[in-house]
């Protein structure tokens, strides 16, 4: 299996305080890896190294091309949309910063690859959480990126947006695009999840499948490994 990212002792700091402290992390092509963790474990300045929003105080990033920034697509927890803008004028607008050209007839086999060919001409403003989501990772994927990272792609969705995040999640993978989410969710991790990396106090304290991570600290769900993984940091 081929490594598109190569991530090697990671340290970020701010003041005194070490956010991310030695961390090693591998992203694996046509995998879909889930990052868990508590709050402030690390996860957000470990993402922002790795797609190089922020420079690391040690350690090093290598990637599987010259250009990573041109094959990988990042969707945020809030995307801001234009105000005033249908969701076929937001897609355009974020067409123009990748350097796109595209017809409305490709934009809107973009937004039908995301379940949204219907909602094209509505407000952005005015789509449903779920609908926002997924035009959020329709926005994610105009320019065809081998490598997307998602942050809490269903935090604060009702369970059918949920359902219908996780299913486009599956449909992508099943593509071939691989695929780094985080979530609080275990059981969404449980679903989508290929390899599970657990961050906490800015190291990777276990990884593997779920299956490998559940037989090692003998734990029936993940729910329950989450717990038992945190209870030193209550």
């Amino acid at each position: 299996m081929q490594t598109l990212i190569q991530a090697n002792g990671l340290v970020k700091k701010y003041g005194s305080r070490t956010v991310v402290n030695g961390l090693d992390l591998d992203i694996q092509k046509g995998e879909v890896l889930g990052i868990i963790g508590p709050n402030g474990a690390g996860k957000s300045s470990t993402f922002d190294m790795i797609l190089g929003l922020k420079k690391p105080d040690a350690g090093t990033v290598s990637y599987w091309c010259e250009d990573p920034a041109r094959h990988i697509g990042v969707q945020l927890q809030s995307t801001p949309f234009f105000p005033g803008f249908t969701a076929l004028e937001n897609m355009r607008m974020f067409a123009a910063f990748y350097g796109l050209r595209l017809t409305d007839s490709g934009l809107r086999t973009h937004l039908q690859q995301c379940q949204l060919g219907e909602v094209g001409k509505t407000d952005a403003a005015r789509l449903s959480g779920g609908q926002q989501k997924r035009l959020a990772i329709a926005m994610t994927l105009m320019h065809k990126p081998q490598l997307i990272f998602l942050d809490e792609p269903t935090a604060a969705l009702d369970p059918r947006a949920r359902r219908e995040v996780r299913s486009l999640i599956q449909s992508l993978a099943e593509s071939g695009v691989s695929v780094v989410f985080t979530s609080h969710d275990m059981e969404e991790v449980h679903k989508l999840a290929t390899r599970i990396a657990f961050i906490r106090a800015g190291s990777i304290e276990a990884h593997g499948t779920a299956d490998e991570l559940l037989a090692k600290y003998d734990a029936s769900s993940l729910e329950g490994l989450y717990i038992q993984l945190t209870e030193s940091t209550l």
